[in-house]
């Protein structure tokens, strides 16, 4: 009888150990990740800026620009899909004796944007590119299993900050210009599927200390991506061509209708901006769905 209660007691034990933090898990993928662990079954810790209160979540109040305050149960699986900067300034304190893996979000950016024209994506690309490495050394050096995914154009109707404000502006002004044809190709992922995949790479032995691009299920030429965000928004397709040195010409003045853009973002409609997903459908099964959005 002994014996079976403490054989109770230490299934019990592994299973309260056996338990995923998700950093970022009140943003667009995070959110995601946290919905996968709850239809797993799983009671996830969730960090939060904001004192919350949920039913099978177990909130934790606190920054991650503020380290040495981060306090949290055992658990063996961190997700963090919130900025990789910050995690490799927070990780040292995150590290305890139950963790096993470490799931971090990054970004294609860091190969498309390394010779961008414009400084400040410049510097962000160096951050980036450095706390990748951070993150890396520091789950190495403690025996834990890392892997970092970075994603293409993260959307989910109506929320994200990448197809969403696209959408939004062929509504107001039922249009689009399109530097060069804008024959770059893209491949938008949605952030579900991320959110799926980055479950599915935490459990994935082939996965540890590896990096993974996660392109979505379809690539188009830019032009036909605009046009998938007319027909999603029930709208008939008007795009008019700009030769690139009008576009860098006139920009300054097409600026204030398209708040948060920079020249750099017109001239990329040219470019290419692919990524091979073998590596991920090989080692955890990646398979993104196809890029057909649908707008209210």
């Amino acid at each position: 009888m002994l014996e079976r209660v403490r054989q109770v007691d230490a299934k019990r034990r592994e299973t309260d150990e056996a338990r995923s933090l998700v950093i970022g898990g009140t943003g667009l993928v995070g959110g995601y990740i946290v919905e996968q662990l709850l239809r797993a079954d799983q009671r996830p810790l969730v960090l939060s800026r904001t004192n919350r209160s949920t039913p099978d979540i177990d909130w934790f109040h606190g920054d991650l620009l503020k380290p040495d305050s981060l306090k949290f149960p055992a658990f063996t699986t961190l997700f963090c899909t919130a900025d990789a900067i910050l995690l490799a300034n927070a990780l040292p304190q995150l590290l305890n004796p139950s963790l096993k893996r470490v799931v971090a979000f990054s970004s294609t950016s860091v190969i498309t944007k390394q010779n961008t024209e414009v400084e400040a994506e410049r510097e962000m690309i160096k951050r980036l590119t450095d706390a990748e490495r951070r993150i890396a050394a520091a789950c190495e050096q403690h025996n834990v299993g890392w892997t970092i995914l970075r994603p293409t154009l993260i959307y989910a109707e109506g929320r994200d900050t990448n197809i969403t404000p696209l959408s939004r502006l062929i509504r107001r002004f039922g249009f689009m210009p399109l530097v060069g044809g804008a024959r770059g190709l893209r491949q938008p992922v949605h952030a579900e599927d991320l959110a799926i995949g980055a479950l599915a790479a935490g459990s994935s032995h082939a996965a540890i200390n590896k990096f993974y691009a996660l392109p979505g299920g379809e690539t188009l030429p830019y032009r036909e991506m605009i046009g998938r965000i007319f027909d999603g928004s029930g709208m008939p397709r008007r795009t008019f061509p700009v030769p690139p040195l009008l576009w860098r010409a006139g920009f300054l003045l097409a600026k204030p209708l398209f708040p948060g853009a920079n020249v750099a973002m017109g001239i990329r409609m040219m470019k290419d901006m692919t990524f091979d997903s073998a590596p991920a459908i090989r080692d955890f099964g990646w398979n993104p769905r196809t890029f057909n959005p649908k707008f209210d």
